[in-house]
């Protein structure tokens, strides 16, 4: 043997002979892989870690302005002429909408609630009427019922409605919206999108809203005084796709909170969904394959050990860019999470291999002296209601194997001996590597007759163990307490005599 368990062994030499001639360490059970597998899927279901991912990629890659999209203000100036809009004569939007019909736009969304009568609703009703027209309702009045304007049935509606998240954060969108008698209803995005060919559908599956920085040379926003006046180039506005709506400051419901947690109109953010739905759709992966895609990080993180499961980790938050930028979300954060609950189970199993380096013996896998004293320990006061048997095991002969066969052949017959220990021993007891060549086994809960008859049967199953050339036995000595015996090491001794003496007896 090159060394015996008692001898004083560094921690990186004894986890180097741990971990030699196996893919995993002995304390590596599938246990790990069950748990792996477990946490990975709890991980998949953290869908507020991909949401934060998300809204930092939407806000770092923002998408284009779309170049058809125009947004007409009512701002600051339009509110300090004209006074505030529920104080207006209506027919300034006959006036304004006549203009951008002038001007040859497509379509124009009118994201207005009128509520009641007013003054000029006869001169806005008939320009209501023109299918290019689309006026703004809400989920409680879908058809414009209780408009003040006469429109008939012959315009155009779309839900004025936007997602807004529990932090008061606009992310999402929906083409069409769920009433309440449970039939789908367009929203203004979707019958503005459709006026520019968009084909129209029915899902009310919840979109992403992609970020759009303001940009006034390609997402103009022109005041509604300009184009009262007609103080606009009609060259902006031919074939354009518009929307009207309030963008003055400080007005009480006219703001939300866009991804970069900024106050938006909600014009503008209308505006965002025409746009994200003018563009390429963004695509989401299926669930099943976020569940698989966080199993295979957890397990590969395990299986690879070291910095790869970092790697992994980066790796996932990383494909999430290009991604991105293809239209696909990639649920990153949740994958990338996984990877990490894999390191931290390789870590838990470190951890655990250096809390009980010292009482295992690195040969075998068995307790080594100092785990039998400390188990020996535990039991002992406990003896008069469980009784312990403990039977005491050598091997004579064990040093010719060393000598004549080397090392090798010796590591070899001791770790067969620990097999077969471990093999014919019940469930509750456990063995020991006692010395170089000594093994010893707690029996719990016996009486002398029954200890008597596992030592029988033990001898027998031992003695298949005759090593290389067959000059090795194996010796057994058992002995358990009872009155007489007082101390643990009384009970060592008593079994070591029996041991002796069977010895002698053989030879």
């Amino acid at each position: 043997m090159r060394s015996s368990p008692d001898q004083t062994v560094s921690g990186t030499e004894t986890l180097t002979r741990l971990t030699a001639g196996r893919r995993y360490p002995p304390t590596f059970t599938r246990w790990m892989l069950v748990a792996a597998v477990l946490l990975a899927m709890l991980c998949a279901l953290g869908s507020p870690l991909n949401g934060a991912l998300w809204d930092a990629l939407n806000r770092s890659l923002p998408a284009p302005p779309d170049p058809r999209i125009v947004v007409i203000g009512i701002d600051d100036a339009t509110v300090r002429d004209y006074g505030r809009l529920d104080t207006w004569d209506r027919s300034l939007y006959a006036r304004a909408l006549n203009t951008l019909d002038q001007a040859g736009v497509r379509a124009v969304a009118l994201d207005i609630l009128f509520q009641g009568r007013a003054s000029g609703d006869d001169q806005l009703a008939p320009v209501l009427h023109r299918p290019n027209v689309v006026l703004a309702t809400t989920p409680e009045d879908p058809q414009g019922t209780g408009f003040g304007p006469r429109t008939g049935t012959r315009a155009v509606y779309g839900l004025s409605a936007l997602n807004i998240d529990p932090d008061g954060v606009v992310r999402n969108f929906q083409r069409n919206y769920l009433l309440q008698d449970g039939t789908a209803a367009p929203s203004l995005s979707e019958q503005l999108a459709r006026a520019a060919g968009i084909p129209a559908q029915d899902s009310v599956r919840p979109m992403t809203l992609r970020y759009v920085q303001t940009d006034r040379s390609t997402l103009p926003v022109l005041s509604f005084r300009d184009v009262i006046n007609g103080n606009i180039r009609y060259s902006q506005l031919q074939d354009k796709l518009v929307i009207i709506g309030l963008t003055a400051t400080g007005s009480q419901g006219s703001s939300y909170l866009d991804v970069a947690h900024q106050p938006v109109p909600g014009v503008i953010l209308e505006a965002r969904a025409v746009s994200s739905l003018l563009s390429p759709p963004f695509r989401n992966l299926p669930a099943w394959t976020g569940v698989l895609l966080c199993v295979l990080a957890a397990v590969a993180a395990v299986l690879l050990r070291g910095l790869w499961g970092f790697v992994i980790a980066l790796g996932a938050v990383g494909l999430a860019v290009p991604l991105w930028l293809a239209n696909t979300q990639f649920p990153g954060a949740t994958v990338s999470l996984s990877a990490v609950m894999g390191l931290l189970l390789v870590a838990a199993e470190r951890w655990w291999q250096l809390r009980h380096l010292g009482t295992v013996d690195p040969l075998t896998g068995l307790g080594n002296r100092l785990a039998f004293t400390r188990a020996v320990e535990h039991r002992w006061q406990s003896r008069a209601e469980r009784p312990i048997g403990l039977l005491l095991v050598d091997l004579t002969g064990f040093r010719s194997v060393n000598d004549r066969l080397g090392y090798q052949a010796g590591d070899a017959l001791l770790q067969h001996l620990a097999g077969t220990l471990r093999g014919n021993k019940r469930r509750a007891d456990v063995v020991f590597r006692w010395g170089s060549d000594e093994f010893v086994l707690l029996v719990d809960d016996t009486d002398p007759q029954e200890l008597a008859r596992f030592a029988s049967r033990l001898q027998v199953a031992l003695s298949e163990v005759g090593g290389p050339d067959g000059n090795v036995r194996a010796s057994i000595g058992h002995a358990m307490t009872g009155p007489d015996i007082r101390t643990p090491n009384e009970l060592i001794e008593r079994a070591s005599r029996m041991r002796y003496r069977n010895k002698y007896r053989e030879e």
